[in-house]
């Protein structure tokens, strides 16, 4: 089972930002720093359930994957995530299709979850996280 879990959207501050999707309705559920990815994360949540969150992602430094990321295209979109309930089968079929990933295993993301990139040149152009939340 798969479904979209959250939208990163890389940004300069993470308080800047969030003022306008406060304005839109949104909510802020949550922070934290992942310093392994260089990130601080600000978790935003709509009134409606269910629905992908937004996870305003605020480099640490510019030498960082959403510092390089905004350094090459600015501010944006930088990543549609998709949720699922079994990482490693997941995983499996996609490397017996060829799909190339950003990292071959899974990683600690934001709340202890698990997750693995899948590299934009086999989506379209767009990089997609997957993520398993732990029970």
């Amino acid at each position: 089972m798969i479904w979209f879990d959250h939208i990163g959207i890389a940004c300069e501050s993470n308080d800047e930002s969030e003022k306008f999707w406060s304005l839109m309705g949104f909510k802020t559920t949550g922070s934290e720093e992942n310093a392994k990815q260089g990130v601080r994360i600000r978790f935003m949540k709509g009134d409606e359930a269910p629905q992908p969150s937004l996870e305003l992602l605020e480099p640490i430094s510019h030498n960082t994957p959403v510092g390089r990321f905004i350094a090459n295209r600015g501010p944006g979109v930088q990543q549609v995530a998709l949720g699922t309930d079994d990482l490693p089968r997941l995983l499996d079929i996609l490397k017996s299709n060829n799909i190339r990933l950003v990292n071959e295993e899974p990683m600690l993301g934001a709340g202890g979850s698990q997750i693995c990139f899948i590299h934009p040149s086999s989506t379209g152009g767009v990089l997609v996280e997957l993520v398993q939340k732990e029970p």
